[in-house]
């Protein structure tokens, strides 16, 4: 039997990939805050924004300060708010990525967020690896240990919002190719740019 196109695209796509040795990846939690400060704060990390900008709401979207951001974040993370992952190699943090319950971000989708009772539905939304580290597999890694972590945590649904290549904005959010090889499918549009994709858990 002849492979699917998305088999396809998944093979060929990892083959291509020059894959970073496995990963121990954590949640951040009050114990791996100094580790997510570091990465956070380590060159080309994003110490403006702190993960925030899903976040932020009411009179948090106001304070656009790296310091307030940061300062946001962390009252999350002491209140056991899931935030997202952190992955390591020989203990040393090396890249992040944002999945929490959709509840917990603003609309992600604009206007046209739903309301769903049937579904418990996470939503991965940002990246962040060190530039060496980068063009090496990790993020392929920390999507499906946050489909893992969702999934012990309760959730039915992964969405995601990422970008076609090339785009000039929020390609922190990931790239349309990656999360196909990974089983996501498209389900619509999020603005002009970004794409809503779903993975059933």
């Amino acid at each position: 039997m002849a492979d699917s196109p998305q088999a396809r695209l998944a093979r060929d796509l990892q083959q291509s990939i020059p894959t970073v040795r496995k990963l121990t990846i954590h949640e951040v939690d009050a114990s791996r805050w100094p580790d997510f400060e570091r990465l956070f704060e380590s060159r080309g990390g994003p110490k403006a924004c702190w993960c925030m900008m899903w976040r932020a709401r009411g009179a948090e979207a106001q304070n656009t300060k790296g310091s307030a951001r940061k300062a946001a974040i962390k009252a999350r993370v002491g209140d056991g708010v899931p935030i997202g992952l952190l992955a390591y190699i020989d203990g040393d943090p090396i890249a992040w990525c944002s999945i929490a319950p959709r509840s917990t971000y603003r609309p992600l989708r604009g206007d046209d967020e739903p309301s769903e009772e049937a579904v418990e539905v996470w939503s991965l939304v940002c990246f962040f690896i060190r530039r060496e580290f980068r063009g090496q597999g990790v993020t392929e890694q920390l999507i499906e240990a946050a489909a893992d972590y969702a999934k012990r945590n309760g959730a039915t649904v992964l969405e995601a919002y990422p970008v076609d290549p090339g785009s000039p904005s929020y390609r922190f959010m990931g790239y349309v190719p990656t999360f196909k090889a990974a089983g996501f499918e498209e389900i619509g549009p999020a603005g002009t740019r970004r794409h809503v994709m779903r993975r059933s858990l």
